[in-house]
């Protein structure tokens, strides 16, 4: 089947370039530029766009208005172009954890930016490891909700002994660290969290055995580093071993998280390409593509 036309986004340069390699095309050259006012102009070249089948591929990390409407206008200058489909790629989905209201007067945020996506005429999005799947219903477009767990599990078997434990970090997490321990084929725990902010945490207790074993910390993203550092605390309070192995899809590490994790005895972070790498790490950080991953999800024939 001919590869897609593959436009990358400005948030997405690791994933762009391994994805392009995937399909063995080169990204559309898109031109790029701010007006003095700040607005950001878009230019995409028409005879690479018109009559294909276009994927957009731009993940959503900060500063996630900015990257969400550059998407936006991607898809609509491609649109214009003559483009004979779009199918959006967003690996992390800014906004998916403003999923409920916790209080009257907040906005849904997870549904707005849903609505907002469905203006950009999309056939189809993709995404990985959405905060909360359940925010599908909310697209206008057919989602296709892909788990990079397996990929995470292949790189994270050559750590793995027989004193490893998979430790969810709060219950949100469950259902992962369960699905991540039967692929590893090790016993898992969760630790009970209670949020007091959008930064701080606090842990309330443990489920399961963790005494003289190694925990693999897994969740879905790994923010401001609050949760798992707290997670950290708890579990080398019930008697864990000081060697800490930290698996997730999105390694957002903003604001606090590298100094708040400097104090977790962490032997190695592995994450995806989902966001661009962060620089800087203080500990071997293990970056696996998705893009084996999206390429069998983009190429109908095989599925």
């Amino acid at each position: 089947m001919t590869p897609p036309a593959l436009v990358v986004g400005s948030a997405s340069p690791h994933l762009g370039r391994a994805l392009a390699q995937a399909f063995g095309v080169s990204p559309v050259a898109t031109k790029m530029e701010r007006f003095p006012d700040g607005e950001l102009h878009i230019e995409v070249p028409p005879d690479a766009i018109r009559g294909r089948r276009v994927v957009l591929l731009q993940t959503s990390t900060p500063p996630v208005g900015e990257h969400l409407l550059e998407l936006l206008l991607l898809a609509d200058a491609c649109w214009r172009a003559g483009a004979a489909s779009l199918q959006a790629v967003i690996p992390y989905v800014g906004y998916a954890r403003q999923d409920r209201r916790a209080r009257a007067g907040e906005p849904l945020g997870g549904r707005l930016v849903a609505d907002l996506l469905s203006h950009g005429r999309f056939e189809r999005v993709f995404t990985v490891d959405l905060h909360n799947p359940a925010l599908e219903g909310c697209f206008g477009a057919p989602l296709e909700h892909l788990s990079a767990l397996p990929l995470l599990a292949e790189a994270l078997r050559p750590h793995v002994s027989d004193t490893s434990v998979v430790v969810a970090p709060d219950l949100g997490a469950v259902k992962r660290a369960e699905a991540l321990a039967k692929l590893l084929g090790r016993p898992w725990a969760v630790v009970h969290k209670a949020r007091l902010s959008g930064n701080d945490v606090e842990t309330l207790g443990l489920l399961g055995q963790v005494r003289g074993m190694r925990p693999i910390l897994v969740d879905d993203m790994i923010s401001t580093g609050g949760t798992l550092a707290a997670a950290a605390k708890e579990l080398k309070g019930e008697g864990c071993v000081d060697d800490f192995i930290l698996a997730t899809t999105h390694a957002l590490l903003v604001g606090p998280a590298l100094e708040r994790l400097h104090g977790v005895p962490v032997k190695r972070l592995v994450s995806t390409d989902s966001v661009e790498p962060r620089q800087g790490v203080p500990f071997p950080h293990q970056v696996v593509t998705l893009a084996p991953l999206l390429l069998r999800a983009l190429s109908p024939d095989a599925r």
